[in-house]
């Protein structure tokens, strides 16, 4: 028996990552069915594994960004501009399909959900001015607070101020950026027990029986984004790259997505994409830059909860929603995505604003706002999965493909 167990366990630690982390999710789950008390006391292991991954990813965003920029040389070729628009697409197109799934499956609410703190921002303005006030942010506090917008604005002007110094300062800060990148794949190896921590402590606290009220819901916002992970995206990724996208797309997902999924936060996905970006061969100045990037601004999960969240306000109300406020809705929540901030239930304060719309008063759009808290533990983890997922695909699209493509094949 002693054998079998020891054989048992060097397989498991020669596995590959995703192997050790899908081991991990069924032992979570086994572990909180059969014993919910002991599973509890192992959400330390969860809240261990993200707190060290929300420590080291502003640290990493900073130094690379800034590292990448201070030493690229003049001529080199990079792909951000095109990386820029497959997001804005993205987003845009992901809006769009949750404004169909609305159509088609028109869902109702019954509006007696308690209150929620916080306070949403009264309209696209005050997002823009948000967005404006963090890129000029205190640097010091930008990464105190994970405050990516100002990570990114600081971390550019630096690298930009720095190509100019000398080749002993530059080689410094590359070094420094490869020393946080070992440290971030160091926390990376954790993730099997983190996983297994955060789904045991989750299924034995929530269980399913909250979520089952508003199965139809759940039904069209998870839909809406697999129809984007599954369609939407890989016809993106063909007519940018005309290419199979399937084998980038299903690559994406499995290493991405799942691990994307449970922490529940594109800013602590970002060292996981980071290291996928560099498996897949994909170029260094381009994805240094555009997953931060895409963790602060490409948001298509969080434009469908919006979108669906606002229209299921309506169709309640007995709201009629033609096909221009249809498609300004998209417009509105696409901006609005882009101002969500990369943890958990970011979105879910944009709903109001986006009701405004349809003239929703803000009591009633705050009480749709504690229902998406109520299917958050399935709504905000799909809508990480795609958002984090689909930084690395559209940056891979964007960049060279013969190498990317082969090593998705291989993965």
């Amino acid at each position: 028996m002693t054998t079998a167990a020891s054989s048992a366990s060097r397989l498991v630690l020669r596995a590959n990552l995703i192997t050790q982390i899908a081991i991990g999710l069924v032992c979570g789950i086994a572990l909180a069915l059969a014993a919910p008390d002991v599973a509890r006391s192992t959400g330390l292991l969860g809240d261990v594994f993200i707190s060290a991954l929300k420590a080291v990813a502003p640290v990493l965003v900073f130094f690379l960004v800034a590292a990448s920029i201070a030493n690229h040389k003049h001529g080199q070729p990079t792909h951000i501009r095109p990386v820029l628009m497959l997001y804005l697409v993205g987003t845009l197109a992901a809006a769009a399909v949750a404004v169909i799934a609305s159509f088609a499956f028109p869902t109702t609410l019954v509006l007696n959900a308690p209150e929620v703190a916080g306070t949403p921002p009264g309209g696209i303005i005050g997002v823009l001015k948000n967005l404006l006030l963090s890129a000029v942010a205190n640097p010091v506090k930008a990464l105190i607070e994970a405050n990516f917008i100002g990570i990114l604005s600081w971390a550019i002007l630096l690298g930009i101020a720095l190509r100019h110094a000398s080749p002993a300062t530059r080689s410094m800060l590359n070094d420094v950026s490869d020393a946080v990148s070992r440290i971030v794949r160091l926390v990376i190896r954790f993730a099997p027990l983190g996983i297994f921590g955060l789904v045991a402590s989750t299924l034995a606290e929530s269980g399913l029986d909250a979520l089952l009220g508003y199965g139809r819901l759940l039904s069209v916002i998870v839909g809406s984004m697999l129809f984007v992970a599954l369609v939407m995206n890989p016809l993106i990724v063909f007519w940018k790259t005309r290419r199979n996208p399937y084998p980038l797309v299903f690559t994406c997902l499995r290493e991405s997505a799942i691990t994307a999924f449970f922490t529940r936060s594109s800013a602590a996905n970002i060292p996981i994409n980071m290291e996928l970006c560099k498996r897949l061969n994909l170029h260094e100045d381009t994805y240094s830059i555009s997953i931060p990037l895409g963790a602060t601004i490409n948001m298509a999960g969080a434009a469908i909860t919006i979108t669906v969240m606002t229209l299921a306000a309506a169709h309640t109300l007995g709201i009629a929603v033609d096909i221009p406020t249809a498609l300004l809705l998209c417009v509105v929540s696409s901006l609005a995505a882009c101002g969500v901030s990369g943890v958990a239930g970011g979105s879910l304060l944009l709903i109001p604003m986006a009701c405004n719309l349809f003239g929703i008063s803000t009591d009633v759009a705050m009480q749709v706002v504690a229902i998406g808290f109520i299917i958050s533990v399935v709504q905000d983890s799909a809508e990480t999965a795609l958002n984090s997922s689909t930084d690395v695909l559209f940056t891979a699209a964007a960049c060279p493909q013969a190498d990317a493509v082969a090593a998705a094949a291989q993965a």
